[in-house]
């Protein structure tokens, strides 16, 4: 079995460690951000003293910054990895990155929720979740996607693996490299460097499918998939797996048991509800724990 390799690069070099953004003032994060400068600060002070406002109220007041440029620099101070436009590979698609205020990403928050309470334990055995539905352009990528953000976001060691071997997408979602990847590992090939860290979220990597195969269902049905699974539980605390539509290829079921417990997703106005029941009664007699069913309404 090939195995994974964590490398942490040590030197004998002092490290600055920069001042923590909790230490930071609204006005200082607003200045650095571009948002507010340094000559304009002085009226917001000043304004602020005489009418005992909030540094942030006094500068909106003034017309200087907006709603969203004062949310922007709270993340910054109480720590939540957020993205603004531009600064990163990861697409707009991944909402929970660049609209955590959006209701969109509330309900993500709330669906969070709910798995933290009914399903994610410390314990290795239930720390997998495969996102699954029967069909295609049901939502499984974006889902996973978004999901594996917000997790991150609460500080779990997050991982999201692309096992969709026929048509993957996390790679394109968040901008990673997709050359080597879960094809590569399952066939004896993998290195040290197929998860990837995303850079400007914090917490969470990204295990793509790499090349597609010519055989996804016999390559994800070896027990090396199994025995990476149970490896890297040991090493996250959430993983959460993409998979291909369970109604056309099997490899969906395949991966719905060898993982902890599967998420099934459905489509509002586009899912067939006969074709979900049964696509969720085959996955519980082949042995899958269905933890629920979400519906999309994006």
């Amino acid at each position: 079995m090939t195995t994974l390799h964590r490398v942490i690069d040590t030197t004998d070099e002092p490290v600055a460690v920069p001042r923590p953004e909790t230490d930071r003032s609204i006005g200082a994060l607003l200045i650095d951000a571009g948002k507010l400068k340094p000559e304009d600060a002085e009226r917001v002070l000043r304004l602020q003293r005489e009418q005992s406002l909030r540094f942030g109220d006094a500068a909106k007041q003034l017309g200087l910054i907006t709603d969203a440029d004062i949310e922007q620099a709270l993340l910054r101070q109480f720590d939540y990895p957020y993205l603004t436009a531009g600064q990163s590979t990861v697409q707009a698609a991944v909402v929970a990155a660049y609209q955590p205020f959006s209701p969109q990403v509330e309900a993500l928050r709330a669906l969070r929720s709910q798995l933290m309470l009914r399903w994610f334990d410390t314990s290795a055995e239930q720390k997998t979740l495969a996102v699954t539905s029967p069909g295609r352009h049901e939502g499984r990528s974006w889902i996973t996607a978004n999901l594996g953000v917000v997790f991150s976001q609460l500080g779990e060691r997050t991982l999201i693996i692309d096992a969709d071997l026929r048509h993957p997408r996390q790679h394109q979602l968040f901008g990673v490299d997709n050359r080597a990847g879960l094809s590569a590992f399952l066939s004896g090939r993998g290195g040290p460097d197929i998860i990837q860290r995303v850079p400007a979220l914090r917490d969470l990597s990204v295990l793509p499918a790499g090349t597609v195969p010519p055989n996804p269902q016999e390559l994800l049905a070896r027990p090396v998939f199994a025995q990476l699974l149970a490896q890297l539980a040991n090493e996250f605390d959430v993983i959460l797996i993409d998979t291909p539509a369970g109604s056309l290829f099997a490899d969906g079921q395949t991966i719905a048991v060898r993982a902890s417990g599967a998420l099934v997703v459905a489509q509002r106005n586009a899912s067939r509800l006969s074709l979900l029941r049964s696509y969720t009664d085959m996955l519980r007699q082949a042995s899958a724990t269905v933890v629920g069913v979400v519906m999309n309404e994006r």
